[in-house]
């Protein structure tokens, strides 16, 4: 098998993925897709910055917006559980040679910047200002009624490699895809909260950020976006499903923000919270995989993502292709 066996005891504690910063070209039209139609919560806005939460979440945000020249992620950004969790990051990256920075950022506590060897940067922090619940203001909920980030994805010029160096901090696989010429794994699916994944890789040209995904409640709520979006002007957004994932057996809906940032809407997962749980393994020829009904995603879906600032990708290692829809 070529997933590594779960490190238990990693050099410092991730709690789960916490929230994503997108820079994003108009304010306007962001918060009109953000809040008014997938119905996540205001937090703060200014003539530069929104901030959101869903619905369940008590942090001060799970997305920033920030105004630029041109459609960016800053970094992903994850809760470690403790301080002293801070100072062994540090050390852990800095011991294998990356970038350590301690940085300022808006409504939470010290935190750390840094990278993963493929340059994909990434942010720890441990405390966040805290909202009131909001969970039972039934009148603040439409859209598809999103409860709480769920996941990223990311493209990866190598999956192994991710896939090892994540292993190291503490993220344990729960299914993964496999080049079955090739021995190499072409995606994979980590976690650290006890769902399929906080963060998966994607064979591709990356680093490049793949998707965002947010929690809902039912299909139904999925559902009821696909009417909105498609009586309100967003038709062309919707980028692949509504459908049933084989990996992670989840209801999804694909769909792209004004800016191209790719957002899945997710419900249905399964619990992985036992340490000695098993990861589920696939073909990457097998259709199955990507939808359970059949249906190949789009051409799209394998190329396109979203730039990190301050950072090249570069192609993949792997050549292998997986079944492309028409």
């Amino acid at each position: 098998m070529p997933v590594p066996a779960p490190n238990l005891y990693p050099p410092f504690n991730i709690v789960r993925l916490s929230h994503v910063a997108f820079t994003v070209t108009d304010l306007s039209a962001a918060r009109r897709f953000y809040a008014d139609t997938l119905g996540l919560q205001v937090t703060h806005e200014d003539d530069t910055t929104i901030a959101l939460r869903a619905l369940e979440e008590r942090n001060h945000h799970c997305i920033l917006l920030t105004k630029g020249d041109e459609p960016r992620s800053s970094a992903l950004s994850f809760k470690l559980y403790d301080t002293p969790d801070l100072d062994r990051a540090a050390a852990f990256f800095e011991g294998r040679g990356l970038p350590v920075a301690w940085v300022e950022r808006p409504y939470q506590g010290r935190t750390l910047a840094t990278q993963d060897p493929h340059g994909l940067p990434l942010e720890f922090y441990v405390s966040m200002d805290r909202l009131e619940p909001i969970h039972q203001q039934y009148a603040r909920y439409h859209g598809v009624r999103p409860l709480r980030i769920d996941h990223f994805n990311a493209f990866s010029p190598n999956v192994d490699e991710s896939v090892a160096f994540y292993n190291e901090i503490g993220f344990r696989v729960t299914e993964y895809t496999e080049d079955e010429e090739s021995g190499k794994l072409w995606a994979a699916w980590t976690h650290r909260k006890g769902g399929v994944h906080d963060i998966a890789f994607t064979n591709g040209t990356g680093p490049r950020l793949h998707h965002t995904a947010f929690w809902a409640a039912t299909p139904l709520h999925i559902i009821d976006l696909l009417d909105l979006m498609s009586t309100t002007g967003y038709l062309d957004n919707i980028e692949r499903g509504p459908g049933r994932h084989g990996i992670s057996n989840a209801f999804f809906l694909y769909v792209r923000d004004p800016d191209g940032h790719r957002i899945e809407l997710y419900t249905s997962d399964y619990q992985t919270v036992d340490p000695d749980h098993e990861p589920i393994k696939w073909d990457l020829k097998d259709p199955q995989r990507q939808t359970l009904w059949g249906a190949p995603a789009p051409r799209s879906w394998f190329e396109e993502g979203t730039l990190f600032h301050g950072v090249t990708p570069r192609a993949p290692e792997l050549a292998a292709q997986p079944i492309v829809a028409p």
